[in-house]
C-alpha cells in the first residue's frame, strides 16, 4: 500500500514512507532486526547523556505480549492482534547522576523511539505508537518502580492487508496522510508569527 507523504520539500525517502499502519501480516520479526532497532534507540541523544529510556518487549503468544495487550483500550485491542511485537517505552523520571527530577526524560524517550522508528523503516518494518493504554496497570503487571513511567505502547511488524481489520478501521488505513503546513508551526519574532527566514 502506498502511503507516501506528499511533502512540500524533499526529505529523506524513509521519512516520506513512514506511517503507522494498523494492519500487520503477523510475520515474526527477525531477532537480528529487533537488535538493530533497539541499538538505534540506544544511540539517541539525551540531556546530560542520561539515556532515561527502558523498554519491555513481548512477542506474539508469549506472556509479556499478553500482559501488554491486556492494558490496551478496547479500540487498540481491536487491531493489534496481528502485530507480532508489542512493546512499552518507559522513562526514568529522575537523574541517575544527581537524583533530582529530570524534566527532559519524556522528550528523550521520544527521541529514542524516533530513532527506533527510523531504523525500523530501513529494515522494512513499521511501528505504530499509541497512547490508549493503562499506564498504572502496566506498572502493576511488570512491577515498575515509582521512579519510572510507562509513556507509550507500540507495535513492530510487517504491514499486512487492510482487509484483516475491522470494517470501521479500514477507511483510516486507506486515507491519505495529512499534516499541518510549516506556516502553522514555524515562527520568528514572536509566537504565532510566520517566519520570514525561509
Amino acid at each position: 500500500m502506498n502511503k507516501r507523504a506528499n511533502t512540500d520539500f524533499p526529505i529523506h525517502p524513509l521519512l516520506t514512507e513512514r506511517w503507522s499502519p494498523r494492519a500487520f501480516n503477523g510475520q515474526a520479526v527477525e531477532k537480528e532486526k529487533l537488535q538493530r532497532l533497539f541499538e538505534a534507540a540506544r544511540w539517541a541523544p539525551s540531556a546530560s547523556n542520561e539515556q532515561p529510556w527502558l523498554f519491555i518487549i513481548g512477542l506474539s503468544g508469549d506472556e509479556t505480549y499478553q500482559k501488554i495487550f491486556s492494558t490496551l483500550v478496547e479500540f487498540n485491542q481491536l487491531w493489534t492482534k496481528t502485530a507480532p511485537v508489542l512493546a512499552v517505552a518507559i522513562g526514568r523520571k529522575s537523574s541517575v547522576k544527581t537524583g533530582k527530577k529530570n524534566p527532559w526524560y519524556g522528550y528523550d524517550v521520544g527521541q529514542s523511539l524516533a530513532h527506533l522508528t527510523f531504523q525500523a523503516m530501513h529494515e522494512g518494518l513499521y511501528v505504530h505508537q499509541m497512547g490508549g493504554f493503562e499506564a498504572e496497570k502496566i506498572s502493576e503487571l511488570f512491577q515498575i518502580e515509582d521512579d519510572f513511567e510507562a509513556l507509550t505502547v507500540f507495535t513492530i511488524g510487517y504491514p499486512g492487508d487492510f482487509k484483516v481489520l475491522h470494517p470501521n478501521l479500514q477507511k483510516s488505513e486507506l486515507a491519505e496522510r495529512q499534516r499541518k503546513s510549516q506556516v502553522d508551526f514555524v515562527f520568528s519574532d514572536k509566537f504565532g508569527q510566520k517566519t520570514t527566514i525561509f
